[in-house]
């Protein structure tokens, strides 16, 4: 079992649904796990005042790190992770969001899975999802764009453990400021996972919404950008190469006589102005991640505490 063990939990405006989530980290935790375990949680620039003290955690204490602006969950878990890396001693981490929805029961199946590999980043991949009809569709959706856009499988959220070996690692890489599980694939640090059941929602309502499931999936797309660009490239050019062969073919309709009067140029022309556009815009958009990679990226464990307000701690223990 891990020595150490810190929970990163960001929040915005979740204070309700957190307290509740430290209740069930209380009852949920292994004994030998929860006494050496502490809570981290990143308030997002929460536009709502704590107007309750924390609940009683028995396990080493809470610290609570401000934010001076709200960035997203994505970039405060990246700011949580940095600040571990380089401020707190611990043996594993486990990331997960503030609302219920990860199972603190699940962190037992991340802690076993990590003892049998590790040296590998665990994330619980969920075997059942409790959203409606209209999310999981989409989610599915977002799942095969991901795939054919990058070549890489998806099948996981943020809820994982990241053992104290890759953490200095991972806090370095660029990417998990704009999505810390697509992050962790373009890092090429080892990983793997566990089947978990998503749990319900302790408190309050889902911040998320159409707009923003469409930005997360983005997000996620996005830090595989020089992939996705190229296979749009070659999309392209495929498409471009049918263009033509229906462009000759057309032209031979013409010659033989079977064309209809006005089509076959119509046609051709509107074939061969798309077949341009196409190919010049993904030649542009490979041009533009070229000269993205050349420039310098924003390191989470260098520049993370330029976010930091403060960090208060607090010691619950029985």
């Amino acid at each position: 079992m891990p020595q150490n063990l810190v929970i990163i939990i960001p929040q915005f405006n979740d204070w309700e649904a957190l307290n509740l989530l430290i209740q069930k980290i209380n009852e949920d935790l292994r004994p030998e796990i929860i006494e050496n375990t502490s809570l981290l949680i990143v308030d997002d620039c929460s536009s709502k005042d704590r107007t309750q003290p924390f609940t009683r955690f028995i396990g080493k204490d809470i610290k609570l790190l401000t934010l001076y602006r709200n960035l997203g969950h994505q970039k405060a878990i990246a700011i949580g992770l940095s600040y571990v890396a380089e401020n707190m001693d611990c043996d594993q981490v486990i990331v997960m969001d503030a609302d219920g929805e990860d199972a603190p029961s699940d962190i037992n199946k991340l802690v076993t899975k990590s003892l049998e590999e590790p040296d590998k980043i665990i994330f619980a991949e969920r075997n059942k999802r409790t959203e409606g009809f209209l999310f999981r569709f989409f989610y599915i959706i977002y799942k095969l764009a991901f795939k054919l856009l990058t070549g890489k499988v998806i099948t996981f959220g943020n809820f994982s453990l990241v053992p104290k070996n890759r953490l200095k690692n991972l806090v370095r890489v660029s990417e998990i400021w704009n999505n810390y599980p697509g992050g962790v694939i373009r890092s090429r640090i080892p990983y793997s996972s566990v089947l978990t059941d998503r749990a319900t929602r302790l408190a309050g309502n889902s911040k998320m919404n159409f707009v923003s499931l469409i930005l997360h999936g983005l997000s996620a797309i996005s830090v595989m950008v020089d992939t996705t660009a190229v296979r749009i490239l070659i999309f392209s050019i495929f498409m471009s190469g049918l263009a033509v062969a229906f462009i000759v073919f057309i032209i031979f309709l013409k010659l033989i006589g079977n064309a209809t009067p006005g089509w076959a140029s119509t046609l051709g022309s509107t074939l061969m102005i798309l077949m341009l556009q196409s190919f010049l815009i993904s030649l542009f958009l490979v041009f533009m991640v070229l000269q993205y990679r050349s420039q310098q990226h924003f390191i989470p464990a260098v520049h993370y505490r330029d976010f930091v307000e403060k960090v208060e701690t607090f010691q619950l223990m029985a």
